[in-house]
């Protein structure tokens, strides 16, 4: 019975994310899950944390299976199969979580429910990087719905989305000690409740005071283009569609009246020499007669390296008033773009998989931004944005973030929705605005308090025209990184450990 519970507080967590914004049922679900924590020995605890966990990414990422199948071509049983062991795999995280807070402290009250938190908040961080990271439908997120961030969303610019997760699963630890509470001697239930509600608004009090600190200031404003195609992944790469893109995409950039004009990732599918001259030719020239410049998305090659093969990239490229400049990809999705243990597995990747371009080469780590526009522009490019890590070094020097995407591959689904969501956790983090130019959607642009200002509708051609202003200046969070918030959990797991071990000696001296 537990293990249901579980399962079905997992499925309705993902109505806390894009599109549904309720940002405080992940808050309450996962308070759930912790109160069947509570008494719960390491074991029952994983399996309980693992059941969430397969209720939460099942519902909630199993768009994965439109990639594999519909447009990756595996068949549909093999694509079910690896969807399933995908979502088996994140749920890993929730269960260690579980584990951990189970192991750390004996059962019941305030130990035990801290120690969730703080487990729960290391989780999350670890599945950001391991084997590549895969951090979606992470707690932090569901505080920045559209309407705009939440207080809790507030503590972003200081310790970034996990310092956000901490903050909601301190919340769930005080909603996880509170009902037992509300069950007890009537006589104490009052102030005890009291007490606990006392203590849990503090964490939101505490993210509004850090919201209220301008950490960057405003640059030179800037007239942008984000120009969405709308062009259906089944056409995209197709060779006998090559010329509908060029006409496409040169006709949007005749139309736009931005000084930065964006094309979405990929927009020519194809490596920057198979483009015919005078397609680029056109975007230059028309951009440099009004003084823009233009980025466009397309892929990159490189002579081969000693023993190796030819090097192609995922690449943005600037064309127009300023130098030529360019931006490669660095953080590749693991079996959409590269194959990990190629030696081993490309055999059967390449045999199961239809996936144009995938074993690609990942870009330099310390690529600087673009001097284009009058700004200097730090691009990204697909789901490289959840990654806040990866995004805080080049904003450093940056006034613009700059988001180039194709979730076409994965239909009308929640995956885009949720992607719009993580961008603007980036531009909390950051205090910069972000724009984001993607094939059918979402295309929008999220001023630097994470708040989006303007988007054009899902699966529909047209051109996002939009005044921004650029930002100067450093968060906390683009100083120190995840590993912030990640010590602080660790922290409150060990604090949580000592205090349950106090609470033992007293009871059996």
């Amino acid at each position: 019975m537990t293990t249901l519970v579980a399962l079905l507080l997992g499925a309705a967590t993902v109505f806390g994310f894009a599109p549904f914004d309720l940002p405080g049922l992940p808050l309450l679900t996962l308070g759930l899950l912790f109160l069947l924590w509570q008494d719960a020995p390491p074991r029952r605890a994983a399996l309980a944390g693992f059941a969430f966990g397969l209720g939460l990414f099942g519902c909630g990422v199993s768009w994965v299976h439109i990639a594999l199948n519909t447009f990756g071509g595996m068949p549909w049983p093999l694509a079910a199969i690896a969807t399933a062991g995908f979502c088996a795999y994140l749920a890993l995280f929730p269960a260690a979580a579980g584990a951990l807070a189970a192991a750390a402290t004996t059962p019941g009250a305030w130990p035990r429910a801290l120690a969730a938190a703080g487990a729960w908040a290391l989780a999350e961080w670890a599945r950001s990087f391991v084997f590549s990271g895969f951090p979606w439908l992470s707690l932090g997120y569901a505080q920045i719905p559209r309407a705009g961030p939440t207080a809790l969303a507030g503590f972003a610019s200081a310790g970034g989305v996990f310092a956000v997760t901490l903050a909601g699963a301190l919340l769930s630890a005080a909603l996880a000690v509170a009902i037992p509470a509300l069950s007890g001697r009537a006589a104490g239930r009052a102030r005890r409740v009291a007490t606990i509600g006392a203590l849990a608004a503090l964490v939101p009090l505490a993210g509004t005071a850090v919201d209220r600190v301008e950490w960057t200031r405003p640059a030179q404003p800037v007239t942008v283009s984000l120009l969405q195609g709308n062009v259906q992944q089944d056409l995209k790469f197709d060779p006998q569609f090559r010329q509908v893109t060029f006409d496409l995409y040169r006709e949007l950039v005749t139309r736009a009246r931005g000084r930065l004009v964006v094309l979405p990732e990929s927009a020519f599918p194809m490596f920057a020499d198979e483009v015919p001259d005078a397609v680029l030719r056109h975007l230059l020239h028309t951009a440099r007669a009004r003084e823009a410049d233009v980025l466009v998305g397309l892929f990159t090659a490189e002579p081969p390296l000693p023993g190796g093969g030819i090097r192609y990239y995922n690449s943005a490229v600037s064309l127009g008033a300023s130098d030529t400049q360019l931006y490669r990809k660095r953080h590749l999705v693991p079996f959409g773009e590269t194959i990990p243990a190629d030696a081993v597995l490309g055999w059967f990747i390449r045999n199961v998989l239809s996936i144009p371009l995938a074993n690609q080469t990942a870009g330099a780590a310390d690529q600087p931004p673009l001097a284009i526009a009058g700004q200097a522009v730090a691009v990204n490019i697909c789901y490289e944005d959840a990654f806040g890590e990866d995004i805080r070094g080049g904003a450093a020097a940056a006034t613009l973030l700059v988001n180039m995407t194709n979730d076409a591959w994965y239909g009308r689904s929640l995956a885009a929705l949720q992607h719009n969501q993580i961008a603007a956790m980036r531009a909390k983090e950051t205090g910069r605005p972000l724009l984001r130019a993607t094939n059918t959607g979402i295309t929008s642009v999220i001023d630097h308090r994470g708040r989006e200002e303007a988007r054009l509708p899902w699966f529909e051609r047209g051109i996002l025209e939009h005044e921004v202003v650029g930002r100067t200046g450093i968060t906390p969070y683009v100083r120190v990184g995840d590993l912030a918030p990640a010590l602080f959990a660790a922290l409150v797991i060990a604090a949580a450990a000592a205090w349950a071990r106090v609470r033992a000696g007293r009871l059996t001296g």
